[in-house]
Parts: C-alpha cells; structure tokens; sequence
C-alpha cells in the first residue's frame, strides 16, 4: 500500500477531527471507546472496513495524573512500499522512523478512502 503526502494530511486532519469531537463531547468520548469503528463511520459518513482481522483500540487518555506510554507495533521495513515523495525524504535524510509515522496513519488513509 503506498501512502501519500496528501493521505498523511487526510489522516491527521481525520484523527484531530475525532479528538476534538471527543473532548467537546463526553457521549461521543465513550462511544468512541466502546464502539470506535461505529463513532469513526458516524464522523465520516462511510462504512469502515477493517482487513486481517485488525481492531481499532482507543484509550482514554485525558487523566493528566497519568503518564501513558504506548508500544507500537514492531515495522518490518523490508515491506513496507514508500511513495516517490518518501522516497525523496528518506534519501534526503529522513530517517525511517519519520517514514514510519506515514505508516501509522494507513488507519486513517484507510477510513478517509472509504
């Protein structure tokens, strides 16, 4: 899957989108966490459909007493397909953990390709 500039924008702009909506809105906060596939179509308008058996977690983030720290999954960088403008980065000097931030936004790309 090859993930654009503009889907990265997509994607980031759709996930601000669903934190401010959480933080407006305690009703929306909790369907978000019980219900994340059905809060993310309700924003978008479309159906979600999510390949290889893949869930959505949201957690609850918002107690500033906690400090949160989350362990992503491990990228297996032989795979991953980069975009002619990532590719332009990552030879300019960006190291492939920016790259990998592209990646984490595919959930996104692919909710606002739906």
């Amino acid at each position: 899957m090859k993930i654009t500039i503009q889907d990265q924008q997509r994607g980031a702009e759709l996930m601000q989108t669903l934190i401010q909506k959480a933080w407006d809105s305690a009703a929306f906060k909790d369907q978000l966490i019980k219900n994340p596939v059905g809060a993310i179509e309700q924003v978008t308008g479309k159906e979600l459909t999510l390949r290889d058996n893949k869930k959505i977690v949201v957690e609850d983030q918002t107690n500033d007493s906690v400090i949160y720290f989350n362990i992503p999954a491990k990228m297996n960088l032989d795979e991953l397909e980069l975009t002619e403008e990532q590719l332009e980065l990552v030879a300019g000097g960006v190291s492939p953990a920016v790259v990998g931030f592209g990646v984490a936004i595919a959930v996104c790309w692919a909710v606002s390709h739906l």
